[in-house]
């Protein structure tokens, strides 16, 4: 047996034993015992470096995990919640619950969250908002949006203010909608917010103005960094079409 194969199997028995000890999924045993050196990496980098600290590579880390293990927050959330349940740990489930697509689930976590001193936490209200609206309720979404604002007067969210923008847009109020997206777009961190709101005057007829601001998008993004280009290629490339 060469020395490279001899040493692959020992790193990974290893990695193996790591697992079980740690009690981290038993599927990554499968990954080590077909991948090799390959496999011994990408556990080494997504279980094991998370922990040793690393403050530039730790979003790198965090992301490749959650490729390769999208409902390891999720699982996480849900056995801090059967230790203490708490309306923090109810937050964090509900959270993950929207992130992996639960949303049903993360509907009734931040209903249960929202008691108490938290009743009208603006994060709490947004995240059920987010809910709704992914269950395909936005006259929901757009009463606990409207809760939100009333209680907390002074909080600021652009994803929440596009969130509102969407509910009251798809519960059939077009007007106001587009007066919600007039007074977003020019200051939303990105263009989905410009995007929507000239695919909303598109659909009323005013192809002119939908056309302006498709045009701004394009133009943002011929003057705009390579990141900016990337992060933000879905709503170009609508525009790009848009415009033909």
């Amino acid at each position: 047996m060469s020395p490279i194969l001899l040493f692959s199997i020992l790193l990974q028995i290893g990695c193996a034993v790591h697992v079980v000890r740690t009690g981290r999924p038993l599927y990554w045993v499968f990954i080590l015992l077909i991948g090799s050196y390959i496999a011994v990496a990408i556990y080494l980098v997504a279980e094991v470096l998370p922990g040793t600290g690393g403050g530039r590579v730790r979003p790198v880390i965090r992301g490749l995990h959650d490729r390769i293990d999208p409902e390891r927050g999720k699982r996480q959330a849900a056995r801090q919640l059967e230790l203490a349940d708490t309306g923090d740990n109810r937050r964090r489930l509900a959270e993950q619950s929207l992130a992996a697509g639960d949303y049903q689930q993360a509907s009734e976590l931040y209903r249960s969250a929202l008691r108490g001193i938290y009743a009208t936490d603006p994060y709490l209200m947004l995240g059920l908002a987010k809910a709704q609206f992914a269950l395909e309720l936005p006259h929901e979404a757009r009463k606990t949006l409207d809760g939100l604002i009333a209680a907390n007067p002074d909080f600021r969210s652009s994803d929440g203010h596009l969130l509102y923008a969407r509910a009251v847009e798809a519960s059939g109020d077009v007007a106001a909608a587009l007066h919600e997206y007039e007074a977003l777009a020019p200051g939303y961190p990105g263009e989905e917010a410009r995007v929507r709101h000239g695919l909303l005057l598109k659909r009323t007829g005013d192809r002119d103005a939908a056309a302006e601001l498709f045009r701004e998008t394009l133009k943002r993004a011929e003057t705009s960094p390579p990141y900016y280009r990337r992060e933000q290629r879905e709503w170009i490339a609508i525009a790009e079409r848009e415009l033909g």
